[in-house]
């Protein structure tokens, strides 16, 4: 009797114990996994900026979330990232307002010659009211949800000896620009005043060297890294395209999170800009120091407002046919919100 007395106790006590186990396994938070892709390669800011991320939100959320980074484009090409996350296919991309355009067309605006005048205008703009307008729009039109807007690098005229010293949109009547194919870089081209000459990338270098183009605008880090600084004499700081990337989120992931967990990942979002921003300013602080070693004249004085003058009415009568599409009032609204 007692042995049968004992074996019914140690049921009880099994079954209780399964019980236990089982709403602890329900209770328990089920882990979150969040895929971000990136075409962008080890060193940039933004590829670096992923791992801040990665490494904020898995410590707010007590490791609930987990953010597994893709970059160099390990699962994607650039283009095929864009439409991966409209699909579902990865959670996360970097995008921005060239890549949105196509199906917000008003959004070319915001890559346009001197839509920005400054980094603190940019960030201002797109990390402010104006860019939940715009992120809003996003969200409606593609199913995918811009974060925020990390600095990716501004955007210079690098010209050779013959071109002299440019400070206004008239310096550069005639001036042989080197510009994409497209007709958006073509408008960019005109809006600095320049002849837009379509070239490769690739063969810039010798075009600049040889004469075929007089000048190029790129960040000043791919100034250095493409080397034009050795045949080139002068880098002008017109600060002409404030350029941005978006950390970009699945809409129905990012609707699959509650109210705190959105909370965590936009916190997270914005240390992640905080590094990019800084190291991608910091370096280019810096490297002008460089390119005058290199025997480069850096041109600090140009007239900003004349050449934002210029672009506006290029955009609006030689270009139109990139304009049409623009929000004009919204525009005005974000000139008026240079400091």
């Amino acid at each position: 009797m007692k042995k049968l007395l004992t074996l019914v106790l140690l049921s009880v006590f099994s079954m209780s114990l399964v019980f236990a186990s089982g709403q602890a396994e329900a209770g328990a938070e089920k882990v979150i996994e969040i895929s971000f892709s990136s075409v962008s390669v080890p060193g940039d800011a933004h590829t670096e900026a992923m791992n801040v991320f990665k490494e904020e939100l898995e410590k707010i959320s007590g490791g609930s979330m987990v953010v597994n980074v893709y970059h160099s484009g390990q699962l994607f090409s650039q283009e095929g990232e864009q439409d991966a996350i409209r699909q579902g296919t990865v959670d996360m991309v970097y995008t921005s307002a060239p890549w949105l355009a196509e199906f917000v067309p008003y959004l070319s605006m915001f890559g346009a010659v001197y839509t920005f005048q400054g980094y603190d205008h940019m960030t201002t703009v797109l990390n402010g009211e104006i860019g939940k307008q715009v992120f809003d729009d996003v969200v409606e039109s593609q199913g995918i949800r811009p974060l925020g807007a990390y600095y990716l690098g501004t955007r210079q005229l690098n010209l050779v000896e013959k071109v002299g010293p440019v400070r206004t949109p008239e310096d550069m009547s005639g001036v042989k620009l080197r510009t994409p194919g497209s007709p958006s870089w073509i408008a960019l081209g005109k809006a600095l005043g320049g002849n837009p000459t379509p070239m490769s990338f690739g063969e810039v270098y010798m075009g600049l060297k040889t004469g075929a183009v007089e000048g190029q605008d790129n960040p000043l880090g791919t100034d250095k890294n493409a080397k034009f600084y050795e045949v080139t004499k002068y880098i002008v700081l017109t600060n002409h395209v404030v350029d941005s990337t978006w950390p970009t989120i699945n809409e129905q992931k990012w609707q699959s999170f509650n109210d705190e967990q959105k909370g965590w990942v936009l916190e997270a979002v914005d240390k992640a800009r905080a590094y990019c921003d800084e190291a991608n300013l910091k370096t280019e602080a810096e490297i002008l120091d460089f390119f005058r070693g290199e025997g480069l004249i850096i041109v600090e004085d140009p007239d900003v407002q004349a050449f934002a003058e210029y672009a506006r009415n290029s955009y609006m009568t030689e270009s139109q046919d990139i304009s049409k599409d623009w929000d004009w009032d919204l525009y005005d609204k974000v000139q008026g919100m240079v400091k």
